[in-house]
């Protein structure tokens, strides 16, 4: 794979958002059904998603600076030695795999065919005549580019591209690893990039699980269940609802709900808030008060001496959770006057304060 940052066209220090709204225009521009005449078109399109893969997740961005990083400094003493006249041995990619078919005892099966086709020597010939010495290869013949073709068959796609690590170690753990799972020599199918799109639902959709309508990139629409416990924010992933491609898994489409806050209740997770407007008579005396939720109108007692910092807790009376439940309604107090001065309270003010008492 090429440099992910180079197939989506961002900067190395690109934040998420600008990456992933690159990925988007990519995606549509090098898309196959956008592309019929284009025979390459599935394979940029594979390229785009894989390098989509690696930038999206901060630990997988890390590997792969790190280990471009690592590369370039390996290049560089590459070039350093190569002016000293010194060269080191090139590590065989098979010499790890080998090592792990003896330890399992399947040599027979993970034998070189150079090997295998080589005749033993004959005991007495080794006897009569000495053994040549072995003449020394040029030192041009390590290639590199067979070495990761070699490796791209191990590894998984995200880090195909990714240069070959320099510890005989990491080989090691590879093989072991792909031994016991017993997918040693079979690559992983590829999955096609999965989509990514946002629905907005109000909170009364939630309530009654009715179904959302999302818009894909490509235009098309998807209904979407709401599942209990969703709140905005909340992520559901569609498996093999994306797109499909010959020879690859079919990705998943990933919807992210966004709740609107302009209504008579604002989410605060499964739990609502409502604001409830009182004047300064109820709020210095208390009183009942009707309070709208999302299954109808409730009386709620608003205690004695109660401010605008004051918040009253209904409970069972928001959004229903991922173990049956609901969550709670939050009524926050705001004092209002009246909409026409009171005398009255007028004078009480005054006189409150100019120590005046009527």
């Amino acid at each position: 794979m090429r440099d992910p940052y180079s197939v989506l066209g961002v900067r190395r220090n690109a934040g998420q958002d600008e990456i992933k709204a690159a990925w988007r225009n990519v995606a549509k521009a090098v898309h196959p059904d956008q592309n019929r005449d284009d025979p390459f078109a599935s394979q940029r399109f594979a390229e785009a998603g894989r390098a989509y893969e690696v930038l999206k997740d901060p630990k997988l961005r890390n590997r792969y600076d790190q280990a471009r990083r690592e590369a370039e400094l390996r290049r560089m003493e590459e070039v350093a030695r190569k002016a000293r006249g010194v060269e080191e041995p090139t590590i065989d990619p098979e010499t790890a795999e080998e090592m792990i078919s003896r330890i399992f005892g399947s040599d027979a099966q993970t034998t070189k065919p150079q090997e295998a086709r080589r005749p033993h020597p004959q005991p007495q010939q080794a006897r009569a005549e000495p053994k040549p010495a072995p003449k020394p290869e040029p030192k041009a013949e390590p290639a590199p580019e067979p070495e990761a073709k070699a490796d791209a068959a191990e590894k998984s796609p995200i880090f195909s591209g990714f240069p070959r690590a320099a510890a005989p170690a990491a080989e090691l753990i590879s093989s072991i690893v792909q031994r016991i799972r017993g997918s040693a020599g079979k690559p992983a199918q590829e999955k096609v990039p999965d989509i990514f799109c946002d629905v907005t639902v109000s909170v009364e959709d939630i309530f009654r699980r009715e179904k959302a309508t999302a818009t894909l990139p490509d235009g098309q629409t998807l209904k979407v269940a709401l599942p209990a416990g969703t709140t905005d924010g909340s992520i559901i992933r569609l498996k093999e609802m994306g797109y499909r491609l010959n020879g690859m898994l079919r990705g998943d489409v990933v919807v992210a709900v966004r709740v609107k806050q302009d209504g008579g209740f604002r989410t605060d997770g499964t739990d609502l808030r409502t604001t409830l407007a009182i004047n300064i008579q109820d709020a210095v005396l208390g009183c009942d008060a009707k309070v709208n939720t999302l299954t109808g109108p409730v009386t709620v007692t608003i205690p004695p001496w109660s401010g605008s910092d004051h918040v009253v807790r209904l409970s069972g009376h928001g959004l229903p959770t991922s173990d049956g439940k609901r969550g709670d309604l939050l009524i926050e107090l705001r004092l209002m006057l009246w909409e026409k001065p009171d005398e009255k309270v007028t004078d009480l003010m005054r006189s409150l304060r100019n120590g005046l008492f009527l």
